[in-house]
């Protein structure tokens, strides 16, 4: 199964779960919140992402705010979808997984590497993260800026620059989500993790796994998560 450039097994079996909780929503938002709710139940809870928070946020984020006008019948069907510029908004199991794996909690300073459209900040933001994100595609940061802000998410802040060299003078991260797949872990995002800080990544160039770096006492320590196919990430070490 192929996802936001990433290719990943899994078994899906039915469950129910309740419906999404944004305010205010007029009976097209009512549509959209069963559509999330069905999102969450048969591809997320379904694969085994269980934290009751990432799986409120990701009932709530209202992800056809996201994708292009032309695509929003399909926004919350399980696979990516294209945002332009060759980039894709990534498929929902996946955003869960690796918020899920982040360990994201109510204050924490998270940094984002890929802001795409702007939803996985979004979801980040939603666990009450103050979130930075960075995109080096120009229009994409500007796009997802401006959504961010339309939707209230002024816990997100969106910068246009490389990646790999991180947010410095933000650091330390308690959490750092990249969304591409360089073929070694950048040293400048180890290093600008907090202690006990978490850096949830994509590794590889042909093969690659998902990986979950913690700064311990005692140094870093790579837990291994599952093979997965990002797109590589772009700029430079």
């Amino acid at each position: 199964m192929r996802v936001a450039g990433v290719i990943l097994l899994a078994a899906v079996s039915a469950c129910t779960a309740p419906a999404g909780e944004r305010a205010g929503a007029a009976s097209p938002g009512d549509v959209a919140a069963a559509a999330r709710a069905r999102m969450v139940a048969q591809q997320i809870a379904a694969r085994g992402v269980t934290d009751p928070a990432v799986l409120r946020a990701m009932r709530t984020v209202p992800r056809h705010e996201f994708v292009p006008a032309k695509l929003r019948d399909d926004a919350y069907a399980d696979r990516p979808l294209p945002i332009g510029h060759g980039q894709t908004i990534s498929q929902p199991y996946v955003v869960a997984l690796m918020t899920e794996l982040a360990g994201v909690k109510p204050g924490d300073r998270v940094l984002e590497i890929g802001t795409g459209s702007g939803y996985q900040a979004a979801v980040l933001a939603e666990l009450g993260a103050q979130v930075r994100s960075i995109e080096i595609v120009a229009p994409l940061a500007q796009g997802a800026a401006e959504t961010l802000r339309r939707l209230g998410y002024d816990r997100v802040q969106v910068r246009h620059g490389d990646g790999y060299r991180g947010w410095p003078e933000a650091a330390p991260f308690d959490a750092i989500v990249v969304t591409a797949a360089p073929p070694e872990v950048p040293a400048a995002l180890v290093a600008q993790l907090a202690p006990g800080g978490r850096l949830v990544i994509p590794v590889g160039t042909g093969e690659q796994e998902l990986r979950l770096l913690v700064r311990t006492p005692s140094g870093i320590e790579t837990r291994r998560s599952v093979p997965v196919r990002f797109v590589p990430m772009v700029g430079g070490p």
